[in-house]
């Protein structure tokens, strides 16, 4: 399980501080803001409610990865191995291969948009989700993996 390692770039455990604190805007999106236990983070985030119900004060497990594959592609293939390996990784109908997606509750694919560095340490990533909004703020060393324009799967767990 150490390959899968590689393909995540961000994990750590949040407790839920509040939800919808500016009010609920949709019917079946909330909006969470949390902090992280090990690496001190504020993440706020937008999620489908009747898909993943949580409530304040509530802790998740979220990693942001590259792929959802298990297997890093490094262990002969290289980058274009990886290509590969990435393919039907995940599929709707269940006969793709099992990759990340099996230890969560929740995963959603997006991309990394936006880095704001508020000072020389601390930055804020920005990831959309097909309009599901993620920013994820704490020390530039922890994020060290996220890279601007990549595409990048979200997964949570309770």
């Amino acid at each position: 399980m150490s390959s899968a390692s590689s393909s995540i770039v961000f994990n750590d455990i949040f407790t839920i501080n509040n939800i919808d604190k500016d009010g609920k805007k949709f019917d079946r999106v909330s909006r969470l803001y949390a902090r992280s236990r090990n690496y001190d983070m504020d993440m706020t985030l937008d999620y489908n409610t009747e898909l993943f119900p949580v409530s304040k004060g509530g802790t998740i497990a979220m990693a942001l990865a590259s792929s959802l594959s298990r297997d890093s592609g490094q262990a002969g293939g290289g980058a274009e191995g990886a290509d590969v390996e990435d393919k039907d990784v995940w599929r709707p109908d269940g006969k793709g291969r099992k990759g990340l997606e099996e230890d969560y509750d929740y995963v959603m694919y997006g991309k990394v948009y936006k880095f704001d560095g508020g000072n020389a340490e601390t930055v804020t990533v920005y990831a959309s989700f097909g309009g599901l909004l993620l920013s994820l703020t704490g020390f530039f060393r922890h994020m060290a993996n996220i890279v601007l324009g990549d595409p990048i799967f979200i997964l949570l767990r309770k």
